[in-house]
């Protein structure tokens, strides 16, 4: 087996037996990169002499932290001391962060190598990757057609065997979607289970970092090691962390599982449809019991997001100002200057988010639509909670369509928005989900199957997926690179 197609679980039992060196595998993973990278394009920066500096500074077999010797990539919003994070904007082309962020510093105890930063949409505002202010990744079962968004670099690398996992971040689908385009697993695991210090904000009562995988095992592996309070993160939860790999199979004998009839509506791709029934299908004739359940504020949720994401983000973003770090532009005077360094800093979709967002607050607006949608987010997470009054999990689609083509909705915001309609509700709750291969449409493009949990338990829909993981074959294809 060439060693690039491992993955996380498979390259740790392999060093342990001493039938693979972390030299070997890292070798083999930038051979694969230097051989489709040009193609799929999922990196911002590859970190090769910091790769090799690192695996030199390992302790021999045996030593080290649960992830030694793994080389894994990390979506470029994330805080990387000395090696620079971009979020894919010109307004942060060269900037080098002089502290590591929590969720890498945790990786980085636990021996991981980095083998690069991946691309986003710009601040991670899309669902495509069209919007980063550098390049388009393309999707590794389609070059023509987009890897999804926000975490499209992060879920390319991860179907392109670039790595053997990646971080991504999830504000409204950001890491399922994209998984579910590329054929592999993501968990958005709940709101405040992993620390988002050194995350680069953009909605900070959404954003979510998760792991993006070749199996449910991995995910579980790679939350074992991010997870955890953090002190200086004030959203993390002072929760217990349990062994996530440890419960994975127990099977789902017993689970009621639910599924919501506002998921699958009109607009909703034959195909994906069939192959998610399918999917569901298989996980009751695993021992588990399906029943329908109703989530009656999802209609509401994508105009609820666009008010709460954008009004977080025009405040997030009013620091990116030219003066303390990042693209400065030359103006006449202070305001000029400001006003000058963002209009060529930022991209037209941070454009737009910033004005709407801004709009959303702004006087005589506020309590018309930023109380209003605070409102209805309280009335879609009553919806959840009421769902698992009377089930352990719930099984919708991931995403209404597979992969689209480059170009098709990137001038057209409102339907790229409605990409994420599947997704975007369990941000606005808080709960855990977790996306994984469930089949193919006839073009050969991957469709997920996502399994959502209530809060903090993590364990069961990673349970409920590796279960189903297990039953099929979807998650073993490899794109025909």
């Amino acid at each position: 087996m060439e060693l690039f197609r491992l993955g996380i679980s498979d390259a740790l039992d392999l060093m342990q037996r001493g039938e693979a060196s972390p030299r070997d595998i890292l070798d083999a993973v930038f051979g694969r990169i230097d051989a489709v990278e040009g193609r799929v394009r999922a990196f911002v920066t590859v970190t090769r002499d910091e790769a090799y500096g690192r695996l030199d500074g390992l302790g021999g077999p045996g030593e080290g932290g649960p992830l030694s010797g793994i080389p894994l990539a990390v979506k470029d919003n994330m805080c990387t001391k000395g090696i620079r994070t971009t979020c894919s904007s010109r307004i942060l082309e060269g900037f080098v962060p002089p502290y590591e962020s929590s969720v890498t510093d945790r990786l980085r105890q636990s021996g991981y190598i980095l083998v690069g930063k991946t691309n986003l949409d710009e601040f991670a505002m899309g669902s495509s990757t069209e919007n980063s202010g550098f390049f388009v990744t393309r999707n590794p079962w389609d070059l023509e057609r987009v890897p999804g968004g926000s975490s499209g670099g992060s879920a390319a690398a991860v179907a392109a065997d670039e790595c053997l996992g990646a971080l991504g971040s999830d504000t409204g689908g950001s890491i399922r979607q994209p998984a579910a385009f590329c054929g592999v697993v993501g968990l958005k695991p709940t709101y405040g289970r992993v620390s988002r210090y050194g995350l680069v904000a953009f909605a900070s009562s959404l954003d979510q970092i998760g792991p993006i995988t070749k199996s449910v095992r991995d995910s579980a592996l790679l939350l074992n090691v991010i997870s955890g309070h953090d002190p200086r993160d004030s959203t993390s939860a002072p929760a217990e962390v349990p062994d996530f790999a440890a419960g994975l199979d127990r099977g789902v004998k017993g689970l009621r599982v639910g599924v919501p009839r506002e998921y699958f509506v009109e607009g909703l791709d034959p195909e994906v449809e069939r192959c998610v029934r399918e999917a569901i299908g298989v996980i009751e004739g695993l021992g588990a019991e399906v029943v329908e359940v109703s989530l009656p504020h999802t209609g509401y949720a994508v105009a609820t997001y666009y008010i709460l994401a954008t009004s977080e983000a025009s405040s997030n973003l009013a620091r990116f100002d030219g003066v303390k770090y990042g693209f400065r532009a030359e103006g006449r005077d202070l305001v000029d200057m400001y006003m000058e360094t963002r209009a060529a800093g930022f991209g037209p979709e941070v454009k737009r988010r910033i004005m709407l967002g801004t709009y959303a607050l702004s006087a005589g607006y506020y309590d018309a639509y930023y109380r209003k949608a605070q409102q209805v987010r309280t009335l879609i997470k009553a919806d959840f909670e009421k769902a698992f009054a009377d089930v352990d999990v719930i099984a919708t689609p991931t995403s209404p369509t597979p992969a689209f083509r480059v170009g098709d909705k990137i001038s057209d915001p409102l339907q790229m928005y409605l990409s994420d309609i599947f997704t975007i509700s369990v941000n606005l709750a808080g709960v855990p989900a977790v996306s994984v291969p469930c089949g193919y449409t006839s073009e050969g493009l991957p469709v997920g199957l996502q399994v959502i949990g209530k809060h903090f338990d993590e364990e069961t829909i990673l349970r409920a997926a590796h279960a189903y993981e297990v039953s099929t074959d979807w998650h073993m294809r490899r794109p025909p690179l």
